[in-house]
């Protein structure tokens, strides 16, 4: 796994997980939902995304391994 697409996968968690706590306990989970829509939005115009920074410094690949070698 590489951190673009583990950045993707955590993104789609916490807004299902927060639509679902939202749904089953409380409507303010969608507060998550919105902050976590605006991450991306940002980080699409900024390239600033906090979990990259963290999995990078946890040495996560940026690319698949075979991305250099085709």
């Amino acid at each position: 796994m590489y951190i673009e697409r583990i950045v993707r996968i955590v993104a789609g968690a916490f807004i299902v997980i927060s639509l679902l706590l939202a749904h089953f306990h409380h409507q303010n989970w969608l507060w998550f939902t919105g902050f976590v829509g605006l991450n991306l939005f940002q980080s699409g115009f900024t390239q600033f995304c906090p979990l990259f920074n963290i999995l990078e410094k946890m040495g996560v690949p940026k690319f698949p391994k075979d991305a250099c070698c085709k």
